[in-house]
């Protein structure tokens, strides 16, 4: 009996330390923390690189991203699962943009769209971001 007990003891320790791994490895596979980077076609037709810092802390998402003005916080963050969104408002000549990013999350890459309105028009266009090595 004390064997047999022994036994199934080893086993469900065997079991919870199993679960605990692959729970963690699944975390891991959708933490956006990082820094991402992307290209858009500029006014002058030249594409510029646009940077973007992550940082998953538990269930919160926070981050920037870099423009000619310096870094603008994002807004909104969400993450559940595999789908990712934020948004980053930007003043411009004393108007706000608002572009909004929805994508999926797939080890280091995002790909999706992002929209934002230019003279009450909405411009959608597709979106694939590049996460870098960690500085």
């Amino acid at each position: 009996m004390r064997r047999l007990f022994t036994s199934l003891l080893q086993l469900t320790a065997s079991l919870l330390l199993t679960l605990a791994l692959t729970g963690t490895a699944a975390d891991k596979k959708n933490d956006p923390t990082g820094t991402w980077t992307w290209s858009v076609p500029g006014r002058d037709g030249q594409a510029r690189t646009v940077t973007c810092k992550l940082k998953l802390d538990g269930e919160k998402l926070t981050g920037s991203i870099g423009g000619r003005n310096g870094d603008t916080a994002i807004e909104e963050a969400k993450i559940k699962g595999e789908e990712i969104s934020f948004q980053v408002t930007r003043e411009f000549n004393g108007n706000k943009v608002t572009t909004k990013y929805a994508g999926k999350l797939s080890g280091d890459s995002i790909k999706g769209k992002f929209e934002s309105e230019r003279n009450g028009q909405t411009q959608s266009r597709d979106w694939e971001a590049k996460r870098g090595e960690a500085k």
